[in-house]
């Protein structure tokens, strides 16, 4: 798996490209590692280009769930691949992560919170 960093306006936007599952949500995890012990920005996971997610690949997500949820930072995902956002539904996850379609709508809505 491939994972982009950069800042747009006031976020912090994680790119990732390729499987999030056993195999590389230990090392993402690593890379989220100061975002989830203080976050000090606003996080936007983009999903575009993400082909699969695993059970592992859902915790990572859901430990950075929790970590935004007690601060003043939020964190959303967007772009999803429809068999991608099918595994959230599923999963429940859309229940608790906000999810946009694109960064540009994750933006805005950071905008007006």
């Amino acid at each position: 798996m491939e994972v982009s960093i950069s800042k747009m306006r006031h976020a912090t936007i994680f790119s990732l490209k390729g499987r999030l599952d056993s195999n590389t949500a230990p090392q993402f995890e690593k890379q989220l590692h100061d975002f989830l012990r203080a976050p000090s920005s606003h996080l936007i996971f983009d999903f575009d280009n993400l082909e699969y997610i695993s059970s592992a690949g859902l915790r990572v997500i859901l430990n950075t769930a929790k970590a935004y949820t007690a601060g003043p930072y939020h964190f959303s995902a967007c772009a999803m691949q429809e068999h991608v956002q099918e595994v959230f539904e599923i999963s429940g996850f859309d229940s608790f992560i906000t999810i946009h379609r694109t960064v540009d709508e994750s933006l805005s809505a950071l905008d007006q919170a």
